[in-house]
């Protein structure tokens, strides 16, 4: 299976417009990055898929990986292999991917702790930072700090966003914490997405967001070297989104709430010209 071609598949992204004003290297570094995190996404959320057959896609995918790193032929993997070897992009990050994808396949995950849903948004969130910080030139301390702490409140976000569409497919990323904290006791993915106390759920974990965006924000505004464009329009968009949510509440019915396009293009503007 051959890569999707980056630039298409990443102008579908919000972030598109982020991507597009890093250096040539840079930006096809990061669709690289964003192929593979596209692909092996699709085969975690194939609905329609045998659990076995997508299981072992992503175990093709691992061995694809170790081949890259081995120096062997890397299969489907040869797309990634220039992006590698000039960012010094560490094989943990992907693998830490291809498992975080894994735990969606295993099961559809239901309000699982506090501490199981963190593992799992460093698999599929902070780790594609861990790759993404290397490939803008950040330093290693605060790049593995921005990764941890943007990376996990993109995902939270993301949980809060998608509440009744993950459990139209029967998750919920809800962590069970909070359900409980909100005197909501699991029992079927529909029931809890219709609960009149979700919101009070959603707003322990919007909390949560909230101080993983305050981190990643100082971070960001202590200037640290590296191309730092994408991640400040990620912080300020997914924030901003956050926000937007929290005036709203999390009651149902709910509306979903996306990023508008035209402000992220501003936002870029604005960025371009503050930097």
């Amino acid at each position: 299976m051959s890569a999707p071609d980056g630039q298409t598949q990443a102008s579908r992204s919000s972030f598109y417009a982020g991507m597009r004003v890093l250096p040539k290297d840079e930006r096809l570094a990061m669709y690289a990055v964003y192929d593979f995190c596209r692909i092996v996404d699709d085969i975690a959320d194939d609905q329609q898929g045998d659990r076995a057959v997508r299981a072992a896609e992503l175990d093709a995918w691992r061995a694809d990986i170790d081949a890259l790193y081995a120096g062997r032929a890397p299969g489907r993997a040869a797309f990634l292999a220039t992006a590698v070897h000039r960012f010094a992009l560490e094989k943990a990050d992907f693998i830490a991917v291809i498992d975080g994808m894994a735990i969606d396949v295993e099961r559809d995950v239901r309000w699982p702790t506090e501490a199981e849903l963190d593992i799992y948004c460093d698999h599929v969130a902070s780790a594609v930072g861990r790759l993404s910080v290397k490939i803008f030139g950040m330093d290693e301390e605060p790049g593995l700090a921005l990764a941890h702490h943007l990376g996990r409140a993109l995902q939270y976000t993301n949980i809060l966003r998608d509440i009744d569409e993950d459990a139209a497919i029967g998750r919920v990323y809800m962590p069970l914490e909070a359900l409980r904290h909100a005197g909501i006791e699991p029992t079927t993915p529909e029931a809890i997405a219709t609960d009149p106390r979700m919101d009070a759920a959603a707003r322990r974990v919007a909390a949560r967001a909230q101080q993983h965006y305050k981190e990643a924000a100082a971070i960001l505004a202590a200037k640290p070297k590296g191309h730092l464009i994408a991640p400040r329009l990620m912080e300020i968009a997914y924030s901003r989104l956050l926000r937007t949510m929290e005036q709203i509440g999390w009651a149902p019915p709910r509306a979903r709430v996306s990023t508008n396009k035209l402000g992220l293009l501003l936002t870029v503007f604005w960025l371009l010209a503050t930097r």
